[in-house]
């Protein structure tokens, strides 16, 4: 009797690296407490009209009043759509000729575009360019879906800055392999980069010349602390960039400045109608997103412009301060180490590679805190979870990957636990080195 395989796919898949400590650290049975930096799972309370659409769902007008849950059309409640412009209108950029969709969570939208822009892995035919350092799903979904990705990196240098590519280095890297669509997070998930309008704008007159898809991740909008305005594909102008309408798609989210991660609530914003067709009828078959958080969502929809507005920057205002806080103390524990600037996003990138052995592997150190490392700080015995950066890169083979001596660090625990990682982190280092 033979044995049923697993796919080749199935049999060489490992947990994402943004999982990898927290699964780790589950089978642990010491009495450590884990400060989970490692995964972007926002811990704060949903906006006051999420929060009181989850509090009276089973009352009128709610449509569960009556104990019914039904499929909503496959592109989604309108009024969820609505709430998805009314957010993008509501960082003043323009939603005329915008089409939406409703998508589960902000993944569910990143396969979509994946699937509907680029072409069979093998076949060099219109991959996905990402920048590296980029955020880790993207090559997953890809991978899963049977599409190549190419990449161009971004080096972390001394100041803790990331350097985009020169536009002469992505176009090259562009002719050579002829990607279908770019994908650009201006509020960067790893790196805490933020994009200027400027460098929005020469990343879309490339999308123009070579005929690609312009994907703007925008989870992280408004999450922003340099500058003074938001930046947004949606702000790109035919001025700005001719011929730019029409290959321009956004992915939104419920998970992060409106802190419902487990909501699963996502968007796929496109000024294209040929795609936004095609991308609902390629989601027919999953029928519907969650329609109970659809609706908590789309308690957005009715709100102000001024409203959101203050929203968002309560949200700013909260990050700031333990972003700042978190890039000082750790600088002055661990003279030498990088910390990349905290310009946007949730997230910082620290590289030990001027304080580490040569043969550090940020890995291995990730695994050491997860299964054994522990430092008592006030009493409480604590490790540190993170991220390593290594699958955040996509590098040729012969070649060192930048990320082998990076973490990523996420700001999703409490102020409290946020201001005794510098100390976590220097304290498990010194241990894990010795």
């Amino acid at each position: 009797m033979a044995d049923p395989r697993l796919s080749a796919h199935f049999a060489s898949r490992q947990p994402s690296v943004i999982r990898l400590a927290q699964i780790e650290f589950a089978s642990r049975t010491d009495g450590t407490e884990a400060l989970n930096t490692a995964i972007g799972n926002v811990s704060l309370p949903m906006h006051p009209a999420m929060q009181k659409r989850l509090r009276t769902l089973g009352e009128a007008p709610s449509p569960f009043a009556g104990g019914v849950v039904k499929y909503s059309a496959t592109v989604g409640l309108p009024e969820t759509n609505a709430a998805f412009r009314n957010i993008i209108a509501a960082s003043g950029f323009p939603t005329d000729g915008l089409l939406t969709q409703v998508t589960d969570g902000g993944s569910q939208a990143m396969e979509l575009v994946v699937v509907g822009c680029c072409g069979p892995a093998g076949t060099k035919d219109r991959p996905l360019l990402l920048i590296d350092a980029a955020y880790t799903n993207y090559k997953a979904f890809a991978e899963r879906l049977g599409r190549a990705t190419v990449s161009i990196t971004r080096d972390l240098g001394p100041d803790g800055r990331f350097s985009l590519p020169g536009i002469d280095e992505i176009e090259s890297v562009i002719r050579e392999h002829r990607p279908g669509a770019m994908v650009v997070i201006p509020y960067d998930n790893p790196t805490g980069q933020l994009y200027d309008r400027r460098s929005l704008a020469a990343l879309g007159r490339l999308c123009v010349e070579y005929g690609m898809w312009m994907i703007s991740d925008e989870a992280y909008r408004e999450l922003y602390y340099a500058g003074e305005e938001p930046v947004s594909v949606w702000g790109l102008t035919e001025q700005d960039v001719p011929g730019i309408t029409g290959r321009r798609i956004s992915i939104e989210t419920a998970s992060k400045v409106w802190n419902a991660c487990g909501l699963r609530i996502g968007g796929l914003v496109t000024d294209s109608l040929e795609f936004h067709k095609r991308a609902v009828a390629e989601n027919t078959a999953g029928l519907c997103s969650n329609i109970i958080g659809q609706w908590i969502f789309a308690g957005l929809a009715g709100e102000s412009r001024a409203d959101l507005q203050a929203w968002f920057a309560r949200q700013r205002d909260y990050y700031r301060g333990m972003l700042q806080t978190f890039t000082d103390r750790t600088r002055q524990l661990l003279p030498g180490i990088i910390v990349s600037r905290p310009d946007a996003s949730i997230y910082s990138v620290v590289d030990v590679r001027d304080i580490a052995p040569a043969d550090f592997d940020a890995l291995e150190f990730v695994l050491y805190c997860a299964r054994e490392g522990k430092v008592e700080i006030e009493g409480r015995p604590l490790t540190l979870l993170t991220a390593p950066m290594a699958g955040f890169y996509s590098v040729p083979a012969g070649r060192p990957n930048p990320g082998r001596t990076q973490m990523r660090i996420a700001y999703v625990e409490s102020p409290e636990n946020m201001a005794l990682v510098p100390d976590l982190l220097a304290e498990l280092l010194e241990r894990y080195l010795a």
